[in-house]
Formats: structure tokens, C-alpha cells, sequence
């Protein structure tokens, strides 16, 4: 479905949009490229950016006229990223990623806010408890080869006889995978929400191509809680 910007009446990501993304991660002629750019995706893009500021109001962020800017000059080095043949809409993969880029900055933004904090400011145990040091490299150890061996486990679920709905489920929980430390997720809906962007799919079918994946991770953590991983 086409997305109308603040101008009545105007769409600024039609399906002309689409087909401009499209073509322009399957081409390799690098003029063709460009004008495609110029053209459709620039444009586009470049409303998706203010759009997505406005309705999620990270305009409260410090720099936010730079940090929209940089926003736009980093999707264009990620377009070649974009897969077609995964079933994700261009405009659900970009907006995702675009949110997501600035809940990361937010992060950023709130941990400078905090560390402007005088050090004289901060109470005794709340000096302590930052001054104390706790050895825990081998509880960090442990999640990291968890991890490790999750997405190992999830690369293997890629198998010929996934149905077409279960692969773009699988490749966007690949997604958000990958993106994960920069991804803001408040509760069970917020993920399903991710997942139908990506997917353009609805609720019901994210869920019904899930099931088969929840048996299989279910084995996967009781294997590794038994050791047997």
C-alpha cells in the first residue's frame, strides 16, 4: 500500500517506489543505479526519514536536523544490502531499520545524558555499586557461545522444504538477529509487530509459520541446558 506524506494527496513510496528498490539491488549498471537513486529512492527515502522522526518523535533528540541527515546519507550505503528474493516489502525493511537506527541513537543519547552527571551529585551506594567490580566473564562467556550456537541452529532451519510464508518469517527473525542490539522490544507484540513489517504478512500467518520453529528451538534449549550442546 502506497504511503501518503504530510502533503495531501501525495504518496511518497508507491509501488514505483518498490520497483525502483528492486531494480536497483538486482542491477549492475552503475548509471542506471544512480538514476534510480536520483530519481525514485532518494526522494522517498528522504520522507520516510522526516515521517518516521515526526511519529515516533525522536525530534526530542539532541542534533536532530544532523542526525536526520546522517540517517539519510547511511541508508544509501545500505541499499545494496537489500534482498529481494526474501520476501521482505523494500518499505518494511528501510522503515524498520530506519526506526531502529534512531531508537539505537536515543540509547546513545540517554547514556551521554547520564554520564553529564557529576560524580560529587551521586549518593554513596550508587558510587560504590559503580566503583565495585563483579567477575562475571564466565556467565558473558556462556551467553555468548549460546548465542553462537543458536544462530547456528537458525541457519540450519534453512532448509527446500520450508514453505514460502515460513521462509520469510525465518529470514526476518534473521533480521532481527542480526540487529539485535539495536532494536528497542517492550514486550511479545512488539516482535510480532517487527516480524509482520518485514514479512508483510499478518498476525495469524507470522504465528501459524512460527509454530514449527518454536517446536525446533525448544529442543534446542533443552539440548543445551542438558549440555548435550
Amino acid at each position: 500500500m502506497p504511503k501518503k506524506s504530510s502533503k495531501a494527496g501525495k504518496y511518497y513510496f508507491t509501488q514505483d517506489h518498490e520497483n525502483a528498490v528492486i531494480k536497483y539491488a538486482l542491477s549492475t549498471d552503475r548509471e542506471e543505479k544512480t538514476q534510480l537513486y536520483i530519481v525514485f529512492i532518494q526522494p522517498a527515502f528522504s520522507e520516510m526519514v522526516d515521517k518516521i522522526v515526526y511519529t515516533y518523535k525522536f525530534s526530542t533528540l539532541s542534533n536532530i536536523d544532523i542526525l536526520r541527515e546522517e540517517c539519510k546519507i547511511w541508508l544509501t550505503t545500505i541499499l545494496d544490502k537489500y534482498d529481494p528474493n526474501k520476501g521482505s516489502k523494500a518499505f518494511s525493511y528501510f522503515s524498520v531499520i530506519t526506526k531502529n537506527w534512531f531508537i539505537h541513537k536515543v540509547k546513545k543519547d540517554s547514556q551521554r545524558k547520564k554520564r553529564e552527571i557529576h560524580f560529587d551529585d551521586l549518593s554513596k551506594s550508587l558510587e560504590q555499586s559503580y566503583l565495585s567490580v563483579e567477575n562475571n566473564y564466565d556467565q558473558v562467556k556462556e551467553l555468548e557461545q549460546f548465542w553462537e550456537k543458536l544462530w547456528e541452529e537458525i541457519q540450519s532451519w534453512d532448509t527446500d522444504d520450508l514453505k514460502p510464508n515460513e521462509r520469510k518469517v525465518l529470514e526476518a527473525i534473521k533480521i532481527l538477529l542480526s540487529n539485535s542490539d539495536k532494536i528497542e522490544i517492550f514486550n511479545k507484540k512488539a516482535v510480532y509487530l517487527y516480524l509482520r513489517e518485514l514479512t508483510g504478512l499478518n498476525t495469524k500467518q507470522v504465528v501459524n509459520s512460527l509454530n514449527k520453529m518454536r517446536t525446533r528451538y525448544r529442543d534446542f534449549k533443552k539440548d543445551w541446558n542438558e549440555g548435550k550442546i
